[in-house]
């Protein structure tokens, strides 16, 4: 009897053992998945910065020729405002010339 309990300790003690190592294990595993998942995100980080970055360079000689063709569509648009106050300088200075010949 005394001999069956030892033997019957000794199997539970193999087998929690067991376990442990496996649980183990499987802990490590996981680690390396994890370690692996950041490395990918990193990655792609990397990659979505240097994409944005070269879109930012891309964008910025398409961006120059915009700003410099506005320029001289706003040049017309202020020549017209002025146009009218040009007339109405006109009218009254010819209003003041008539004026004083009377």
């Amino acid at each position: 009897m005394k001999f069956t309990r030892t033997l019957l300790a000794s199997a539970l003690v193999a087998l929690l053992a067991a376990c442990s190592n496996g649980a183990q294990d499987a802990a490590q595993d996981a680690q390396k998945s994890a370690d692996q998942a950041q490395q990918a995100a990193s990655q792609a980080a990397d990659q979505a910065q240097k994409a944005a970055a070269s879109a930012s360079t891309a964008a910025a000689p398409a961006a120059a020729p915009a700003s410099t063709a506005a320029a001289p569509a706003a040049a017309p648009a202020s020549t017209a405002a002025a146009a009218p106050a040009a007339g109405d300088a006109m009218k009254s200075t010819a209003a003041k010339d008539a004026s004083k010949g009377n």
